[in-house]
């Protein structure tokens, strides 16, 4: 029969026998000398150890009767860790078997210490093993794209306990409740108190000595502050973090890009093999450079920027990354200034490449002459070109004639005139840059551009081919066609976006003169058979006093003053004037 005993641990009532209380007593009486020589926190140290030992025993008891033997007290030694790891005496616990510090699954709790507003946050980043701005910004994600955010945190904030002992801090963040923790967690909150009441002192002294402040908790203005003061800090960092992933994913996604295209262009380019790959910038044609070179300066002037934006969103991330060595900045720095003197010299080089213009004209006799009738037509070339339908544009494409790659371009301008001469001829006039007179007129001889005459047919074609080198060099050709006074011309709809600004009587757009008859004047272009509708206002304003209509049923004329209106009409039952 064994003598129990009532005590209270931890706030708690247990009965236990009085070898257990002995043993228990030796045990908490060796932590106590342990901790003798440096007694700061000693008690909060011991009161936290009871406190755990206290919870630890109420989970073994299953009704208010049962006594705490000397096996349980074991048990909770192992648990708690052995007290000669902590400088205790050893010969009290000679006879005591080797125990082991335990393990300790993650509880889950509300953070004090890191809140921002209740640690639900902090809490549950502890929990799931992750920083907590992560855990902010997922929830600043659910309020405001989900709107549920706000509601389950309240509830969380509601249903979470607050982490307020020393083991319970110990259990959220997964570590042993032992006493080496105990002790450590509580000397590193000491430590903590002690470096802000340092730093603080010279503000707050005069404070402190007023005993009303002693006494009273910050004012709900203060408190407010203080909240919004978290709020803002708290904006700031997760809208850095943003900036900081936002960086890392447009470096990422600009190197990828920049990596692909080196190899799939570059690469190509050092073999010798070209192609249609990617549109250069205007400075890599016709370069004295050669192109691999200029991809090379390209690739490393845009890459080595989007590098160092790179680390830069890895340094907001993480303050754990090492920023590059001075030796690795300087080269950087070097091969990036190498490259943007490449290419700046090779865009000086394109500006001098298309500093003059040049010009090539050709002169063509056409068997036209008055009163005979000509009909002008515009074709392209399906073989050569992908375009669906033929009309002027200022672009170019790439194709292979021949099986050589050239510029296939179908700005061409056509304009009509009247010549004195008595037959008709065609003058093809070719323009383009070059870096000297000499060299732009090549380049504009070099132009390939064909027309035919069959049958009073003139057939235009509606582009020309030069060299690919020559792509921004403004080529272009202007094909002037001249026709005897009172010849005709007929215009073929394929003209329609080709003629340019062509002179005629009744001035009518460029755009509405296709498929219609015009007479050549001295004055330009009268059509024949064209609606009065398509005219020119300056030329309905013109011609508004005097009208005349000749058709099958005969001729009229109107003739209007200002004052008085005259009308004459000449038909098959004689003349009448009105």
């Amino acid at each position: 029969m064994n003598k129990t005993i009532n005590i209270n641990l931890g706030g708690i009532f247990f009965h236990i026998d009085e070898l257990a209380y002995q043993k228990l007593k030796l045990y908490l009486d060796a932590i106590r000398r342990s901790l003798s020589d440096d007694p700061q926190g000693r008690d909060e140290i011991l009161n936290d150890i009871e406190l755990r030992i206290g919870e630890l025993l109420s989970e073994r008891i299953t009704n208010d009767r049962m006594v705490i033997n000397d096996s349980d007290i074991d048990e909770i030694t192992k648990i708690m860790g052995r007290p000669e790891d902590y400088s205790v005496d050893e010969e009290l616990f000679e006879d005591e078997p080797k125990y082991s510090k335990s393990t300790s699954s993650k509880k889950l709790f509300r953070d004090a210490d890191d809140k921002f507003l209740g640690g639900v946050c902090s809490g549950l980043a502890h929990y799931f093993g992750m920083d907590v701005i992560w855990m902010r910004l997922l929830w600043l994600v659910l309020f405001f794209f989900f709107g549920t955010g706000f509601l389950v945190y309240i509830l969380l904030w509601i249903l979470i306990p607050q982490a307020e002992t020393t083991a319970e801090k110990l259990q959220m963040k997964g570590e042993p409740v032992n006493i080496s923790n105990i002790e450590k967690k509580i000397r590193e909150e000491f430590q903590d108190v002690s470096s802000r009441v340092k730093n603080g002192v010279n503000e707050v002294t005069d404070t402190v000595r007023n005993a009303e402040f002693k006494n009273k908790a910050k004012s709900g203005i203060q408190e407010v502050i203080d909240t919004l003061g978290k709020i803002i800090l708290t904006i700031f960092k997760v809208f850095g973090k943003f900036i900081g992933a936002l960086l890392i994913f447009i470096a990422s996604a600009t190197l990828i890009g920049l990596i692909v295209a080196a190899f799939s262009v570059g690469s190509i380019e050092i073999l010798g093999f070209e192609g249609d790959f990617m549109e250069y910038p205007p400075f890599f044609f016709d370069s004295i450079m050669p192109m691999w070179l200029l991809v090379v300066f390209g690739f490393l002037a845009i890459a080595i920027p989007f590098v160092v934006l790179f680390m830069l969103g890895l340094k907001i991330l993480s303050s754990n990354v090492k920023s590059f060595s001075t030796t690795t900045k300087l080269s950087l720095l070097g091969v990036w200034i190498i490259a943007i003197l490449g290419l700046s010299f090779a865009g000086i080089n394109f500006a001098t490449q298309t500093a003059y213009d040049g010009v090539h004209n050709q002169t063509e006799n056409l068997p036209i002459a008055a009163l005979d009738t000509i009909t002008i037509n515009m074709i392209g070339n399906d073989s050569l070109s992908n375009e669906k339908e033929l009309r002027r544009d200022h672009n170019y494409e790439t194709v292979f004639d021949n099986d050589v790659e050239k510029l296939y371009s179908t700005r061409v301008n056509v304009d009509i005139k009247s010549t004195d001469k008595a037959t008709a001829f065609v003058k093809i006039r070719k323009e383009s840059d070059g870096k000297n007179r000499l060299t732009a007129n090549k380049d504009a001889e070099s132009i390939e551009y064909k027309f035919s005459l069959s049958e009073k047919n003139l057939v235009l074609n509606g582009y020309f081919l030069s060299n690919l080198k020559n792509k921004f060099k403004d080529q272009l050709i202007d094909v002037t066609i001249y026709l005897p006074v009172n010849s005709v011309v007929y215009l073929d709809a394929s003209t329609q976006t080709y003629l340019n600004d062509v002179d005629n009587v009744q001035n009518i757009f460029d755009g509405d003169m296709p498929k219609h008859y015009y007479k050549m004047t001295e004055n330009g272009l009268e059509c024949l058979d064209c609606d009065p509708s398509i005219f020119g206002d300056d030329f309905k304003r013109d011609n508004e006093n005097f009208k005349l209509n000749i058709d099958e049923n005969g001729v009229e004329i109107k003739v209007n003053d200002g004052d008085k209106n005259a009308e004459v009409t000449i038909d098959e039952n004689g003349v009448k004037v009105e």
